[in-house]
Order: structure tokens, then sequence, then C-alpha cells
């Protein structure tokens, strides 16, 4: 069975959306926080907003009729390596609060079990979902046997 991994993830957001001023402030933040780049790409006849981690992870923003609403904790995970840089991610998202109230956050005790403990936080920011931001730290002996690693060109 080949093996696959997650590459992108659209989300839609209300027509009108997608403005110069909206553009630029998802770039900063999440360019600031998570490293990300922001750009535009041209997808079925309209301008979206393409946030890239790399060649091959991305979110693409889309403007539709009708948009994802996520009321609830929907979200995707985004693994950091270290509690260090979690916890240098959550500073940074907690500075550009006091100055911004859309900016959603929820702290979780640490998850411990048998062989993981998941460190973590959840922030929502202008985009209509929460991202789960984490590391996982393996007791000695315990880590798994195969994992994706990223390698700078």
């Amino acid at each position: 069975m080949a093996t696959t991994r997650f590459n992108h993830m659209e989300l839609t957001l209300p027509r009108g959306t997608l403005t110069d001023e909206f553009r630029s402030q998802v770039a900063d933040f999440y360019g600031g926080v998570f490293g990300w780049a922001a750009s535009t790409v041209q997808v079925v006849g309209q301008d979206c907003l393409y946030l890239h981690v790399d060649e091959g992870q991305f979110i693409l923003c889309a403007e539709v009729d009708n948009p994802i609403q996520s009321p609830s904790y929907d979200h995707l995970g985004l693994l950091m390596d270290t509690r260090a840089e979690v916890d240098a991610a959550l500073d940074e998202i907690k500075s550009r609060a006091a100055t911004d109230d859309r900016i959603r956050i929820k702290e979780y005790e640490d998850l411990v079990m048998e062989r993981v403990t998941v460190h973590a936080f959840y922030v929502k920011h202008l985009l209509p979902i929460y991202f789960d931001v984490q590391c996982l730290e393996y007791k000695a002996g315990t880590e798994p046997t195969s994992r994706w690693v990223l390698q700078r060109g």
C-alpha cells in the first residue's frame, strides 16, 4: 500500500473577504507566528490566497457563496519539534492578542499518555478554523518507527 501524507487544505471564505487589507493581515499573522509565506494564485478564475510552509504544504483560501462555518473546535493540527517552539509561538500570539481582540486562544494542560505527552494550544485568527499547535514528547524507547522529516535544500 502506498504511503500518503497531507499536502493541503482549502478554506472557503465569504465573497468579498480577500481584500488587500485582509490578505496583508493574514500574511502578517501567519507569517510572523509560523513562518508561512503568502501569495496570490489564480484558481478556477479567481485570485486565491495561498499560504505555504514549503512547496508541498499549503492552505488555499478561496471565496465562495456558501463558505465553511465552524462554530466549534474544528481544527488543523500543526506539529512543532519542541515544547520551546510551541511556547514561543504561544507567547508571540499572546503578544499580538494584547492589541487584537479577534485572536482566540484556547490553552490546554499537557495531555500525558502512556507513550507520549502532547503539549498544545489552539488559536483562531482571521481564518474560519482553529489551529492546534503542538509538539509530541515521546518517552525514551517509545518513539515512532517512522516519521516525516523536513530537509531544507
